[in-house]
């Protein structure tokens, strides 16, 4: 099984940068160990539909880190749910992404190539207008219930997880604008 683990997210709209941060920190601070399965970690920023390519290149799961927004939540509320699952309460409307992920997912989803595709997302802060690379302390807080979600349903499939560093969402997130992906057109 080739399973993809992508991040999205704006770092310069604080907690919009939440899933960039997340899938930088699991690839620096984790080995995923199988003889039978692929996990690639890519932190596709604001690219949306130029992920299409990506997303629809023979994965047969996707993870997705992204910031939502919920009715009646509290910022670092986290939510974990498969895509074709996607509470009513869920939106990922007034992100600061360029083009909605969801949209993204749906096209995807009506060429008949989106694989199985589980969300971890939280209730960001919005900031408006402004730009800032720190994040609230509500959502650092909640990447650990993200990350420990994450871990969880990659085990799962019997993955064995290795700790390569001991590292939290602050240690990476400073040099996330750095990293970003590479994207061939």
């Amino acid at each position: 099984m080739k399973i993809l683990i992508m991040g999205i997210g704006n770092v310069l709209f604080g907690d919009e940068g939440v899933g960039a941060h997340m899938a930088n920190l699991l690839e620096e601070k984790y080995e995923f160990i199988s003889q039978e399965h692929t996990i690639d970690v890519l932190d596709g920023g604001t690219l949306a539909q130029r992920l299409i390519p990506i997303i629809t290149d023979g994965y047969d799961r996707v993870v997705l880190i992204d910031c939502v927004n919920v009715d009646d939540a509290a910022i670092g509320d986290v939510y974990c749910f498969d895509f074709d699952k996607v509470p009513d309460y869920i939106t990922w409307n007034g992100s600061a992404h360029e083009v909605e992920m969801l949209q993204t997912l749906q096209m995807i989803e009506l060429m008949g190539d989106l694989p199985p595709v589980k969300i971890v997302g939280v209730v960001p802060y919005v900031i408006g207008e402004d730009s800032t690379f720190a994040m609230t302390n509500e959502v650092v807080n909640a990447t650990i219930t993200m990350e420990k979600s994450i871990i969880e349903y990659i085990q799962s499939f019997g993955i064995k997880v290795k700790t390569k560093k001991d590292l939290h969402i602050r240690d990476v997130s400073e040099s996330t604008y750095i990293k970003g992906v590479n994207v061939c057109y």
